[in-house]
Order: structure tokens, then sequence, then C-alpha cells
């Protein structure tokens, strides 16, 4: 991974019959530990995204596209963000396969983890590339 990736929080979601993939990220200053995960800085990235798809719910209702692999976090180096990023988030958009989409990343030489919450836990990662 590149010296200096970016983290993106991402869902994977359906409205109005067609898919949609919001995204919010920032920049972090180092790589992540390669056995962590990205922690608070995903949660935050993670909430910020989450608020922003609420408010898209006054367009009509939203459901996820991908179950428990709707909501993404993803650690990729910075380069992707202008070609590779753009081109998977379109296919996913296109084909709806997520297994595809989550190789993908990962094929970036990204960290992939999916967002999930448990009645009465907090929120966890589960690393899925």
């Amino acid at each position: 991974m590149a010296d200096a990736p970016y983290l993106i929080a991402l869902a994977l979601l359906e409205q109005n019959g067609e898919r949609a993939m919001p995204l919010q990220g920032k920049s972090l200053r180092e790589p992540l530990p390669a056995d962590g995960d990205p922690g608070e800085v995903g949660r935050q990235q993670a909430l910020e995204l989450l608020v922003r798809v609420w408010q898209r719910s006054d367009q009509g209702a939203l459901s996820r596209a991908a179950g428990d692999q709707s909501l993404l976090v993803v650690a990729v180096p910075i380069e992707a963000l202008q070609e590779d990023l753009p081109a998977l988030k379109a296919q996913w958009l296109n084909s709806g396969d997520t297994a595809a989409l989550v190789k993908g990343i990962a094929a970036l030489g990204a960290g992939v983890w999916s967002l999930n919450m448990e009645p009465r836990e907090p929120l966890a990662y589960r690393r899925l590339a």
C-alpha cells in the first residue's frame, strides 16, 4: 500500500430500483497496521457517510444492496482514486457483483472491511480482503 493511503467508507444500496454507491473519504498520514483495522477514523467516516445516506432517504426508500457487506471501509493507495476506484464503482453499479468489487479493491493493494453491528454490541469490523 502507498505511504499515504486514502480511507473510504462506501455504502452499497438500492433506491427507486437503481443501485447507488455513495462514498466518504479521508487521507491518512500513515498506512494502517497490516494486522489492524481502520479504527476510530473508519467509524467517523462511516458515520458521516450514513448521515448523507439518511438524508438521501428523502428521495425514496433505501435498501442494502449487499446484505452484511453493504457498508464497507477500504484503505486504498491514493493513486487509485483517479481511475481504478471510479472504474470499480461503475462496474458494481452496472452489475451489482459485490464479490467482484471486493476482489477488485483488494487487487489495488487495499484493505477491505465490512462494518456491522449486532444488537447491543459496538460497531465491529470484519476483514474481507
